[in-house]
């Protein structure tokens, strides 16, 4: 209860804000020779850019000690703006020169999740309409509503600018102009407002609104009502214009008074207190000495507005306006409007005539509008001080005193009404000033015994040393310093004076001021914070019991935070204490205070309440508090509870569970369970970080226990449910005890019962610590469940718990409880224990039932144990699925958190929910489609023997297992086994066909999150070629397609065709969002996906190659085979949620094949010419027709092209076709496999660049882009025997038709190979030398004109080009032309093998 700096707002972009303002030059720096010597050159400016062009901010912590230690002051540039702040906080304005920015309250969430308020820029501009004007001064005037509905909210913010031209302009939030007048010719020096107050006693006279404006010599009021209603009217008008779209009419000029303020050397501030009354002595004291003996006095005091300036000579000067004495200046007013009438008629008139031209205008407008002389106004009186110059006045809100700022360094208090100082305070240079004014709270003068007081009120001064860094408070008129608060040197005090403009008494009844009286705004890190003092500062400390007890209350704080107080002596301070204090109010914070205290023990607490309680009870029962003595019984019983727990959770003493029929039936469904209970807790049994702050077994301090228990009507206690984890650790408290077998579970139970708490929530709490403390239970589940067991039956049969009148036809309450949470919990083997009690439990209750009422009703029985039987069922299948959940996945892998499951969820994630699940397992295990397929065909193969066993007992089969395979196996075969056994748990919903689907969909999800990791997509192909459904495959394709691949397609295909080849990694990145090795990947899954979507229409006879193309087209033959048909477990019947992947496959439409086919050609066309880096258009490969049929949906009808294509696309294609094959030539012989083996050439990889399909794909792709396939042939053999590869040349060579082209074009082939080995060879023999003398000159003159240099691989073996040359003679027939010619190499060929 003292005096805080809370902060309440945050302004962001003020280093934007700053960057606006000082846009020509550097904000200023504390450099005190600048202003010293002004013709001298500066360059600090430009060097501190150079050596250090990015300027550091100012951190946010101290903001006194980082200025200090700073070198640079960033914050300094704050002082050469004219800030002001909206009462209400939710517009700041910022101004310099010309430029202003105004931002605007904005709310959002913090890092806390509260509403944080933020000041974020709204508007920027220029505000100058003249050249060489600037900003002077600035206020935000908010307006209040009209509405009935209004609580006290602004309807808007007018922003009012004074400029050193003399204009002052009103501007909205948006920065638009409302209105401007010129009122003096000098510059605005000051602007102030006076808002409506209500007049807290009946003689105090009531204030009128009013904007005052001073000039160098002059003052200006403007009455405040006028101006409220004439900003409405111009904000309306704006508004209209804007709308209709044409220009706003220049509203009249405002009435004003202007007072020409005389005898004074210089006036820098003023402040305008109002309306006030003389008394008649006062008034007499005036006319005497005004006007002397004979001085003649008028029978009632005049009313008289009181202006207050400060400056020089005098120091400060005290003006006196008589009412009535000044007219409003209204004579220029009728003049502009008779002008505005006047242009107005003419402007039409010449827009009828044609005659209006916009130049003429102008002179007229920039006309200057007429000043009005003022009125002289003489000092009444004045505080004179040669030498002392004021620099700024601060009014009260209450207008008796004022606060005055000089150059001495002083800060003097005003009496406003007597005219004099009445204190000062020295070492203030630079001050800023503001005042806080507290009202009394409600209730502390209300209770006198005679009529109630009226409400008191406080006025504190705020004083702001920016020298010292310090902000201070000040009790007045001669109170002491009451607060003070160390800030940065560098922050603005922001002090309004007034709050909403437009309020009457009428229209304030019942509103709530929404304003901030004074406000800080630092700079360093832009945090607003409001100052809040409270009312008892200002009373007396003798003679206020209030201030006692805060005293007390202090002192009670400071003995609570000592960290080493013995509890004796903490014990009897805090009880004198509180029976010290006298206020009931503060008595309850004190007791709150103590109890909310974590290291007073609980006897502490008991005695020190105890006392209280007695002490109260002493007293007179009608001057005590019920509050406060319901408090102390309250929290005694709670205390006294608290430490009964506590006795007995430390007795040493514990009570043995009765044995009887149904805990022995829970020990044999124990062990049934056992072994999928312990295989659980050996997968979630892995260590893990924990604090020990966190630990469960920790002691519930006191203050936890209290804050949730509180007492309800009737004396019954209620646990009030806090977070999760105050809840855990309350039910840990009260139960684990019992449940670990450490505590006496019957004696705990009735100290609970006796304390009147219900057992439903005693239910809650017991289950809840039950499954949250799943390790501990799973550890020793055959101790901890028989305690569990009789902890349910001890809470069933308390009163209350299951109701008397229950028919057992219908579901219990009480029950249903339990199932309820063991269906929402995540805790799969403490959910399963926790039913398997509840079921017995609830059959013995049943049972004792059905005795009492001497009958048997088997229906009843069946009722509501057939729901624990359902429950027990699926929380075994959740148990399976979650223990396969938590294995762990290989290194290596995509890895995550493992998903948790529930009852509940797997029932709202509908159908497909275990599948999903484990589609994610199977993702995080990187678990090969191969593998699973392999892993379900060993579940289909176990049978139905093993999967009654697996529904029945088959956990202790699988618990055999599991020992087994930790002393065999492997991880894998583990892995395999609890997949088999959730499979078996749930052989419907993880059917293969089902599981494979979803594996599916996961994996392209994951491609489509991190589209780099390309295996991802071809995994997801490998799933759906797994599918043995062809609906499912079509559905599934479809979707991948439409959801996924398209997209990204078109963007490659695109990019592509823009940049004519293979495009590089960066352009990959911005368009397709991968990298280009990725894109190749994508593309060939591309092309197998749509494959496997022309196969599922039976159009596709898949080979060995990747496509197979026909060219003629049928109906799917999908409708031949009928739909699966999707099934659910019996117990899972419920399950509601969204559909299914399957089922929305299955819902997908039949697609249109040839669209199929031509999006497959262009994605292999895509793939090849990525793999092999080459250039393509794929597009341009294409007509009109067939681009348009492009990224169309597969299910629409599109034209597709037919009939013979352009010869010119065609050369294109071929040419296209044929870099192919040589690219894949070279790349077969990249790795240096010419070399053939005595059994032929070695075999070529399935994938990459040197598949062996390559050519059969260009083979496919040639029939259908109408290429001759031969001439491809024979492309593929020459460059075959080019490289060298004569062995794979052989091979294509027999597939060739034309073979007297064939034999032409090796046979150029051949002669530069034996030119090469005659001519070019470095290793040449004297008998190549005479063999080429003998060959014949024809011959001769051809090998010399071949060039060896056309072959990229010249040096090929004597034999192999001996066996092409046998097969060219055997290929040319006997009448070709070049059949001798062929003989004759063959004759050269063989001579020169002879010889070699």
């Amino acid at each position: 209860m003292s005096c805080c700096l809370l902060e309440f707002c945050r302004v962001q972009d003020l280093r934007t804000v700053r960057e606006f303002l000082f846009q020509t030059q550097k904000p200023p720096e504390d450099n005190p020779q600048t202003a010293e010597n002004e013709l001298s050159w500066d360059t600090s400016d430009w060097e501190s850019s150079w050596d250090n062009p990015e300027e550091k901010e100012g951190t946010a912590s101290d903001a006194a000690t980082v200025e200090e230690e700073s070198g640079a002051q960033p914050a300094l540039w704050l002082q050469d703006c004219v800030v002001s702040l909206s009462p209400c906080s939710d517009l700041l304005v910022v101004a310099r020169d010309h430029r202003a920015v105004f931002l605007s309250a904005k709310w959002r969430t913090g890092d806390s999740g509260k509403e944080e308020m933020t000041l974020a820029v709204s508007w920027s501009g220029t505000l100058r309409a003249e050249e060489g004007e600037c900003v002077s001064s600035v206020i935000c005037i908010p307006l209040a509503s009209q509405k009935r509905s209004s609580t006290g909210r602004p309807d808007w913010t007018c922003v009012v600018v004074g400029f050193s031209s003399g204009h002052v302009r009103f501007y909205t939030e948006n920065g638009v102009l409302l209105l401007a007048q010129l009122l003096n010719e000098d510059p605005v020096l000051r602007l102030k407002c006076r808002t409506y107050e209500i007049p807290r006693h009946p003689g105090v006279t009531e204030q009128h609104e009013e904007l005052s404006i001073l000039y160098p010599a002059a003052l200006v009021t403007i009455d405040g009502f006028s101006l409220f209603q004439s900003l409405r009217a111009c904000r309306n008008q704006v508004a209209r214009a804007a709308a209709a779209g044409s220009d706003v009419i220049q509203p009249p000029p405002l009435a004003y008074k202007k007072w020409g303020l005389q005898d004074m050397d210089a006036i820098v501030d003023h402040s305008s207190v109002g309306i006030m009354t003389l008394c008649v002595f006062d008034q007499m004291k005036n006319a005497s000495i005004l006007g002397g003996f004979h001085a003649s006095v008028k029978g009632s005091p005049p009313a008289m507005s009181q202006y207050i300036t400060v400056g020089g000579g005098p120091y400060t000067g005290f003006y006196y306006a008589i009412e009535g004495s000044s007219q409003p200046l209204l004579s220029h007013v009728a003049l502009a409007v008779a002008s505005k009438l006047t242009s107005a008629l003419f402007s039409a008139a010449s827009g009828w005539l044609g005659w209006k031209n916009k130049s003429e205008e102008e002179p007229a407008q920039k006309q200057k509008p007429k000043v009005e002389p003022a009125t002289p106004l003489a000092v009444r009186f004045g505080l004179p001080d040669s030498r002392r110059h004021g620099e700024s006045i601060c009014l009260s809100p209450c207008n008796t005193l004022a606060g005055v700022t000089d150059d001495f360094g002083r800060v003097t208090l005003l009496d406003v009404a007597r005219g004099i100082a009445i204190r000062m305070w020295k070492g203030y240079r630079d001050a800023q000033l503001g005042w806080v004014q507290v009202s009394e709270g409600r209730g502390e003068r209300e209770s006198s015994p005679s009529a109630p007081l009226p409400r008191r009120h406080a006025q504190f001064l705020v004083i702001y040393a920016p020298r010292r860094g310090i902000l201070e408070v000040w009790g007045t008129q001669q109170g002491p310093r009451v607060g003070a608060f160390t800030v940065g040197k560098h922050c603005r005090l922001l002090y309004a004076g007034y709050r909403l403009m437009g309020v009457n008494s009428v229209t304030s009844q019942g509103w709530q001021h929404h304003t901030q009286q004074v406000c800080l705004l630092d700079p360093a890190t832009g945090v607003l914070r409001a100052i809040t003092v409270p009312f008892h500062l200002a009373l007396s400390d003798k003679k206020s019991e209030r201030a006692k007890d805060m005293h007390l209350l202090k002192r009670l704080t400071t003995i609570l935070r000592s960290r080493e107080v013995e509890p004796d002596i903490l014990e009897s301070e805090a009880r004198s204490v509180l029976l010290d204090i006298k206020h009931p109010a503060i008595k309850k914070q004190a007791l709150e205070s103590l109890l909310a205290n974590k290291k007073a023990p609980v006897s502490c607490l008991t005695n020190i309440t105890s006392a209280l309680h007695d002490s109260l009870k002493e007293q007179d029962p009608e001057a005590v508090d019920e509050a406060l003595l319901q408090l102390c019984s309250t929290q005694l019983k709670l205390l006294q509870l608290y430490t009964e727990l506590q006795l007995l959770h430390a007795a040493a003493d514990t009570e043995p569970c009765p044995d009887d029929d149904s805990l022995s039936g829970l020990r044999e469904e124990l062990s049934r369970v056992g072994p999928m209970v312990l295989r659980y807790a050996q997968l979630t049994s892995r260590p893990c970080v924990s604090f020990a702050q966190d630990a469960p077994d920790l002691p519930l301090p006191t203050r936890a226990f209290l804050s949730q228990l509180e007492v309800a009507e009737g004396g019954k206690l209620m646990v009030v449910r806090g977070t999760d984890a105050e809840w855990n650790h309350l039910g840990s408290f009260l139960f684990w005890g019992c449940l670990s077998g450490k505590s006496p579970l019957r004696r705990v139970c009735g100290a609970l019962q006796r304390a009147g708490i219900s057992p439903q929530q005693l239910l809650a709490l017991l289950l809840s610590v039950w499954l949250h403390r799943e390790k501990d239970v799973v550890k020793k589940p055959e101790e901890t469940v028989p305690n569990l067991h009789a902890l349910l039956i001890a809470l069933s049969n308390m009163k209350g718990a299951v109701d008397e009148s229950w028919d057992t036809q219908s579901v219990s309450p009480w029950w249903q409880q339990v199932r309820s949470a063991c269906v929402q919990s995540h805790s799969a083997a403490a959910a399963l224990l926790a039913a398997l009690v509840a079921h017995r439990a609830a059959k013995a209750c049943v049972n004792s039932l059905a005795d009492n009422k001497l009958q048997l009703e088997w229906e009843a029985v069946s009722l509501e144990l057939e729901q624990w039987v359902v429950c027990v069922r699926q929380l075994e299948d959740v148990l399976a699925l979650q223990t396969l959940l938590w294995v762990p996945p290989p290194q290596g892998t995509a890895g995550g958190a493992p998903s948790q499951c529930s009852i509940k969820t797997l029932l709202e994630g509908g159908r497909g929910g275990v599948a999903d699940s484990v589609a994610k397992w199977v993702f995080r295990q990187g678990l090969a489609p191969a593998r699973l397929r392999e892993i379900l065909r060993t579940k289909s193969e176990t049978g139905g023997e093993e999967e009654s066993e697996q529904r029945g007992g088959g956990g202790e089969g699988g618990g055999k297992d599991v020992e087994k395979n930790n002393t065999e196996g492997t991880d894998s075969n583990r892995t395999a086994e609890l997949l088999v056994a959730v499979s078996q748990h749930f052989p419907d919903s993880l059917s293969p066909d089902l599981l494979l689907a979803h594996c599916c969909w996961e994996y392209v999800v994951q491609w489509n999150k991190d589209p780099e990791e390309g295996g991802y997509l071809c995994w997801a192909v490998e799933h759906l070629k797994l599918l043995s459904s062809p609906h499912i495959q079509l559905g599934i394709s479809s979707m991948m397609w439409s959801t996924f691949i398209v997209k990204r397609f078109s963007a490659a295909a695109f990019l592509m065709e823009k940049v004519g080849k293979a495009p590089k990694d960066r352009l990959c990145r911005r368009d397709v969002g991968m990298s280009d090795k990725a894109v190749t990947s994508f593309l060939g899954s591309c092309v197998q996906l749509l494959q496997i979507l022309m196969e599922v229409t039976g159009l596709l006879a898949y080979t060995q190659c990747p496509l197979s193309f026909m060219s003629y087209d049928a109906d799917s033959a999908v409708e031949e085979v009928p739909p699966p048909d999707l099934y659910v477990e019996e117990v899972w019947c419920g399950a509601e949620g969204p559909a299914s992947i399957v089922e929305l496959a299955l819902e997908q439409r039949g697609i249109h094949y040839p669209l199929v086919q031509h999006h497959c050609l262009l994605a292999s066309l895509m793939h090849t010419a990525m793999t092999f880096s080459l250039r393509l258009k794929p597009l341009g490969l294409f007509d009109s027709k067939g681009k348009n049929a492009f990224f169309r949906d597969l299910t629409s009808i599109q034209l597709m092209p037919s009939g013979d294509m352009d010869p010119g696309l065609v050369s294109l294609r071929q040419e296209y076709l044929l870099r192919v094959l040589t690219a894949w030539v070279q790349a077969v012989d990249g790795d240096g496999s010419s070399t053939a083996g005595p059994a032929g050439p070695p075999p070529l990889p399935s994938s990459g660049p040197r598949a062996d399909w390559w050519p059969s794909l260009c083979q496919d792709l040639a029939s259908l882009l109408q290429v001759n396939p031969d001439i491809l042939r024979r492309h593929l053999v020459c460059e075959l025997y080019n490289q060298g590869l004569d062995p794979r040349a052989e091979e294509v060579m027999l597939e060739v038709e034309d073979k007297d082209v064939l034999g032409s074009q090796l046979l150029v082939l051949t002669g530069q190979r034996l030119c090469f080995s005659l001519l070019h060879s470095q290793s040449q023999t004297q008998a190549a030398m005479e063999l080429l003398a003998r060959l014949p000159p024809t011959l001769c003159t051809w090998l010399k004109a071949m060039d060896p240099s056309e072959l990229r691989c010249p040096a090929v073996p004597l034999p192999c080009s001996s066996r092409l040359v046998g097969r060219l003679v055997e290929m040319l027939p006997e009448n070709h032309a070049q059949y001798s010619l062929a003989l004759h190499l063959l004759e050269a060929v063989e001579t020169l093998s002879t010889q070699d």
